[in-house]
């Protein structure tokens, strides 16, 4: 039963975190069209919006439904090619995740310096 939680839990979680990020990689690429057909370079981008409390905001929450989204679909293919069941599973994928997270949350740190 216990376990049975865990997997519903799952399953909304990676359900909640693929909506986030529909939203933020639509806002993430139109951002980044406009701006790129407005002649405008990567450094020239990052100029203009360095300190932008707003833009980490949003970055952070795509880099946290990334965390979320990504080691939760991977654990469903290991599990369904690889026959990988179980805690050990469980635990590496939750070391991918923070992984995820951290470098993430480095790159919108760098945003905001």
């Amino acid at each position: 039963m216990r376990r049975t939680r865990f997997e519903v839990a799952l399953w909304a979680l990676q359900r909640a975190s693929a909506a986030v990020l529909a939203l933020c990689v639509a806002a993430h690429l139109a951002t980044n069209i406009y701006a790129v057909q407005g002649g405008l370079s990567a450094a020239e981008i990052l100029g203009r919006t360095r300190g932008s409390v707003a833009l980490a905001l949003f970055y952070g929450l795509f880099v946290a439904a990334v965390a979320v989204h990504a080691p939760i679909g991977l654990r469903t293919i290991l599990r369904e090619t690889l026959g990988w069941q179980g805690r050990a599973l469980d635990a590496a994928l939750a070391a991918f995740a923070c992984f995820l997270a951290w470098f993430g949350w480095r790159a919108v740190a760098g945003l905001v310096a």
